[in-house]
């Protein structure tokens, strides 16, 4: 199987990028995207180029390392899918894929298809964890939590952080990952203690980093864990819970 890539190249952050055309001849149709990148990183260092640089970890789906942008998509073509699970069968022999980072203004690039997520980190140091003094943290039985409780809270902390939601967002905006964490940490029984000073800094930190959302949906659809946008509209439930109640949890 035969494919021509197109990759965006860039040496450093700050320094002008572009697109360099690659032949791969030798793609098997049950490849991942990684692997057909490693396979044409192997024929670079061979011939002595300088191999694409991208990002991966665990290659399984739930690291949330990987991230490209396929013809114009995060991820790859198949929907709710993260790059490292998308295959070379999904393209057509001898098609022409552009493969590029993840774009967005939160996401400078750092070299080829590597960006800095870090944007993401400083949406969790705000307000995206439980805060615990070391040393007091309770016994596991001490805090009864309902099944379904759990069982919601775990489908909102299943987001891997990838943040191709980001990408996919015509405004750049990061509810759906911000939301999520609202959802998740504002359901267990330790996290509602601090649920609305956690919505004022989250959404503090959104504003600070991230464009706003107009819910076009595109978020939703890329997401690789499926995270539904009903995450979205607890970022401004949450908040107007925290003005009303009048003072942080």
């Amino acid at each position: 199987m035969k494919l021509t890539l197109e990759i965006w190249r860039q040496p450093e952050a700050g320094a002008p990028g572009r697109f360099e055309r690659y032949l791969v001849d030798d793609a098997t149709g049950e490849m991942s995207l990684l692997e057909l990148l490693d396979r044409l990183n192997d024929a670079l260092v061979d011939g002595g180029d300088d191999p694409v640089a991208f990002d991966s970890d665990c290659r399984e789906g739930v690291c949330g390392s990987c991230g490209i942008t396929v013809d114009g998509r995060p991820h790859g073509p198949v929907a709710n899918t993260p790059s490292c699970r998308q295959h070379v069968r999904s393209f057509r022999d001898g098609a022409t894929v552009r493969i590029e980072p993840f774009r967005s203004a939160a996401y400078p690039v750092v070299r080829d298809l590597v960006v800095d997520r870090g944007a993401l980190d400083r949406l969790i140091t705000a307000g995206g964890h439980i805060a615990v003094d070391a040393g007091t943290a309770a016994d596991a039985d001490a805090e009864p939590q309902g099944k379904d409780a759990a069982e919601y809270a775990l489908d909102f902390a299943a987001c891997i952080g990838c943040g191709a939601c980001v990408a996919a967002c015509p405004n750049g905006a990061a509810h759906l990952f911000a939301g999520a964490k609202l959802l998740h940490l504002g359901t267990v029984t330790r996290g509602r203690q601090e649920r609305g000073r956690r919505a004022k800094a989250l959404t503090g930190a959104l504003e600070d980093e991230f464009g706003p959302c107009s819910s076009y949906g595109e978020c939703a659809d890329v997401c690789p864990e499926s995270i539904p946008m009903t995450a979205i509209a607890a970022v401004n439930r949450e908040v107007m819970r925290a003005r009303l109640r009048g003072k942080p949890d």
